[in-house]
């Protein structure tokens, strides 16, 4: 019986049907269930190209250990789990999804920002206990006519300050890769430093990728930096914050409420400090995960590795520096 000649794609994990229906047009698809490097290894010898969920990572060891494989793919946006400078060297390509969830992680922000001053589950909590005492409503604030901070103003910051607009706050923004004239057409005021930023807003958001730059930028003296009472709000990646500056914040008043959904280890252990607390409104990194948004990442990402195995440059192709080579293959 004669062998499928179409090039192997292993899937780390599953995937929506349509992307995973889109790539079935071009390659032998096969799902890898176990989450270890040694596991993907054993299935993925011999594919061409890899999609990469949550685990394992995309390390330099597991790319030269698949001989055949010219393109990776990250399901979603944030590429730190992936050892670009590695496939660059390994001459594999590197595709993910701009963009594709930003809409649902925008509407997240949205929702913590609210759930923080109006102190959601503190009177969801009373309202259940039928305590219709005083304390339903004491502290409770608006987010009109409050100012709001946003750092990294890319596809997601700029729809959170199209809906902080919709609702009347001023908006400030800090990125230090966007043009001022670009972060006023996307509906911020330019601010020149974090620290600048910080210590304008009521409300800080961070919506920035895990760089060695940003990496514990939000720490013990730029929340010393911020109003007291501000509130904070992080949907990028957990290490952003340093959390035990964060817990000292929000327990001595410095801060008077935080939304997290991302975690300097995740899963979060249940005895981190901050899940013990009143004002902190917790999720365990699902910003980005709707229906909408998981179909969006699957095809996006999965017509981009489709490019590559057909000999096609990608439209999103993180590491360019490679196609000369790969696309010559």
């Amino acid at each position: 019986m004669p062998t499928d000649p179409r090039p192997l794609v292993v899937l780390a994990g599953p995937l929506h049907p349509d992307g995973k229906a889109l790539l079935e047009r071009e390659a032998r698809v096969v799902v890898c269930d176990d989450e270890t490097e040694a596991g993907l290894v054993r299935v993925a010898a011999e594919a061409q190209g890899i999609l990469f969920r949550i685990k394992p990572s995309c390390t330099e060891s597991l790319m030269a250990a698949c001989k055949r494989l010219r393109v990776v793919g990250r399901h979603g946006v944030g590429l730190d789990t992936v050892d670009i400078p590695a496939a660059t060297r390994l001459g594999v390509a590197v595709v993910h999804a701009p963009g594709s969830n930003s809409q649902a992680v925008a509407e997240h922000t949205l929702m913590l920002m609210l759930a923080c001053v109006k102190r959601t589950l503190l009177v969801d909590r009373l309202t259940r206990a039928g305590d219709w005492s005083t304390k339903r409503y004491a502290g409770n604030t608006e987010l009109g006519g409050k100012t709001l901070g946003i750092v990294g103003v890319g596809n997601i910051g700029r729809r959170v300050a199209r809906f902080a607009g919709a609702l009347g706050m001023r908006v400030l923004g800090y990125d230090p890769y966007v043009p001022d004239d670009e972060l006023r057409r996307r509906g911020a005021e330019p601010v020149g430093s974090l620290d600048a930023l910080v210590s304008q807003a009521d409300v800080v958001t961070c919506h920035t990728p895990l760089t060695a730059e940003t990496r514990h930028m939000i720490n013990e003296r730029t929340i010393g930096l911020m109003k007291p009472g501000a509130v904070f709000i992080n949907t990028s990646r957990g290490p952003v914050q340093d959390e035990r500056a964060l817990f000292e914040a929000l327990t001595r008043g410095r801060l008077s409420a935080a939304g997290l959904d991302v975690w300097e280890e995740e899963p979060t252990p249940r005895d981190s400090p901050l899940l013990n607390l009143e004002n902190v409104v917790c999720t365990s990194h699902v910003a980005g995960v709707t229906t909408e948004a998981n179909r969006q990442m699957a095809v996006q990402v999965a017509a981009e590795m489709a490019r590559v195995l057909r000999g096609e440059r990608p439209e999103v192709l993180v590491n360019p520096e490679v196609w000369p080579r790969l696309g010559q293959r």
